[in-house]
């Protein structure tokens, strides 16, 4: 891949999201991609605790705290009643690797393999989103419209998801459609 390539994984709460990405992530690695992901949270989330220097900052009105250790650091940003930002503006912001994985978004208009679970007890997405290109799914699905990945096949699944990755500039021009 020549340049940084995006594909989303959706589904409701508890379908599986979560676990299928850190199942997948491996596979990719061991193919010699660099991968990120991206996930999104319906509701506000903190990711520094009260009580530290960086909450502190953070509250005290600073838009940008980085926090920096000799093991990782992260910037918090905050939007201080600016609206959210969208997909293109974060991945911008990312550091270039060669598959962004999207959990979440799933109103968003760019290519999503849905993670089904029937245990899960939810319908399928699929047929509202035309975005939605796959299934990944632990039963079959006769009735539908797009291909269906046996949730378990994680070499399928990282297949898919290579095959059908695209450029943020592409995301971009779906959502403007």
């Amino acid at each position: 891949m020549n340049s940084m390539r995006i594909i989303g994984l959706a589904g409701w709460s508890g379908s599986g999201k979560t676990t299928l990405v850190t199942k997948v992530i491996p596979r990719l690695l061991a193919r010699g991609l660099t991968v990120s992901t991206l996930k999104h949270a319906h509701h506000g989330f903190d990711l520094d605790q009260p009580g530290k220097d960086s909450f502190f900052h953070r509250t005290a009105g600073a838009t940008e705290v980085i926090i920096s250790s000799s093991k990782r650091w992260a910037i918090l940003h905050e939007l201080r009643e600016e609206p959210e930002w969208d997909l293109g503006h974060l991945v911008a912001k990312m550091s270039p690797v060669d598959l962004v994985l999207v959990e979440g978004y799933k109103r968003d208009a760019f290519p999503k393999l849905e993670i089904h679970r029937a245990a899960n007890g939810k319908p399928l997405i699929h047929p509202e989103d035309p975005h939605i290109i796959a299934i990944a799914s632990d039963l079959a699905l006769p009735t539908a419209t797009v291909p269906v990945i046996d949730l378990n096949d994680i070499e399928a699944i990282a297949d898919f998801l290579i095959k059908h990755a695209v450029s943020i500039d592409a995301a971009e021009a779906l959502a403007r459609s």
